[in-house]
């Protein structure tokens, strides 16, 4: 079983951050920074624990944020990278880059600077969202300018730094409310030369088009056109949200059938009534009435039963199909419900609905036991 994350701020990475700024700092107290660190650190879940480092660096670093820019400015040359080995080695300088979002606020060229300098050893993209809250004329002008940066570490932060929703990262209401502000910015990156990069504007666009999705489809339509291979699966990835949604616009733009002609000719459940822990199945014969060729894509929704009583629908990925003139298509699906830490199951009746194109093609409903 992989460790959890929390374990990447242990008594290892406190021992580097220490040792790195030794390594910086003439007399640095290393003994006396590594016992604050280590107090009460184990009782901490991750987040807690970035908060208390922070916390505990702002005891040994310089008061004046000026002076301890070009301190963590320097520590990129002296930075302890770890055991190349271990997949959480670059949590040790997420405290120290947030560091820089806590304290240097009121000194932004300085403090942007440095998470510059800093984000390739773990992503400042939590740091500077404070940055574009606060400073937005500031931060947007250094993004611009780094989206030509040799880095592409950096040239990922102008995205994923800005993104309006982004996993973890506090909320950016006034992006959410008008992306305009860095749609610049995806242009510049949307051809980079880093599948790194060209990710985040993916997940970027996607985060844009939970709230403004002609938007999006107005945005990929135009960056389809003398499209490579890498630009279309931008535009597939941003556009996943959409699809699941069964936003109109977006089938056409990414090759599907527009207004598909086909019909569900049965759809049935293996059992009508599953305890949790088990496993639905279920099966659908799909005919096309159409004259040519149609591709679409099918997925199914489970109408989950809330606590209020009410159902909610899960949309899941099914098949992508290409169906001949007078075809049928017959797909078998087994769907486990069992216990997940990110749901709470209730019993009662829930339902199977398969989607075309993001249509509602028919629903089946099964009762989910809990005893």
């Amino acid at each position: 079983m992989a460790e959890p994350f929390k374990d990447g701020l242990g008594a290892d990475a406190v021992d580097r951050i220490g040792a790195s700024l030794a390594r910086t700092v003439p007399d640095f107290p290393v003994q006396a920074f590594t016992a604050s660190a280590l107090d009460g650190i184990f009782e901490l879940e991750l987040k807690d624990r970035v908060r208390h480092l922070v916390a505990v660096l702002h005891e040994f670093l310089p008061r004046d944020f000026a002076e301890t820019a070009i301190i963590l400015t320097r520590l990129k040359d002296n930075w302890i990278a770890g055991d190349p080995e271990d997949r959480l080695r670059g949590f040790a300088a997420w405290p120290v880059i947030d560091y820089i979002g806590e304290h240097g606020l009121s000194h932004p060229v300085e403090a942007l600077a440095a998470l510059r300098e800093l984000t390739s050893f773990f992503s400042a993209e939590f740091a500077i969202r404070r940055f574009i809250i606060e400073h937005p004329d500031t931060t947007f002008h250094h993004l611009h300018e780094w989206t030509d940066d040799p880095d592409e570490h950096v040239r990922r932060l102008v995205s994923e730094g800005s993104r309006p929703r982004l996993p973890w990262g506090q909320q950016l209401p006034a992006i959410i409310e008008d992306p305009s502000v860095t749609l610049d910015l995806l242009e510049k990156l949307k051809d980079d030369r880093s599948e790194y990069v060209r990710r985040s504007v993916a997940n970027h666009l996607n985060d844009i088009s939970k709230d403004h999705p002609d938007t999006v489809v107005d945005i990929c339509r135009r960056w389809h056109k003398d499209a490579g291979p890498e630009r279309l699966w931008i535009i597939r990835h941003a556009t996943r949200t959409l699809v699941k949604a069964g936003h109109p616009s977006v089938f056409g733009l990414l090759g599907f059938t527009d207004k598909p002609r086909l019909e569900l000719e049965s759809l049935s459940l293996s059992r009508q009534v599953i305890r949790l822990g088990e496993s639905v199945e279920f099966s659908l014969c799909l005919k096309s009435l159409g004259n040519v060729p149609q591709k679409v894509v099918v997925d199914y929704a489970v109408h989950h039963v809330k606590a209020n009583g009410k159902t909610s629908p899960k949309v899941f990925k099914l098949r992508t199909l290409e169906i001949a003139p007078g075809a049928t298509m017959e797909i078998v699906k087994r769907h486990a419900i069992r216990p997940i830490t990110t749901r709470r199951y209730y019993p009662g009746e829930h339902a199977i609905e398969v989607l075309v194109n993001g249509k509602s093609y028919g629903v089946e409903t099964f009762t989910l036991s809990i005893d």
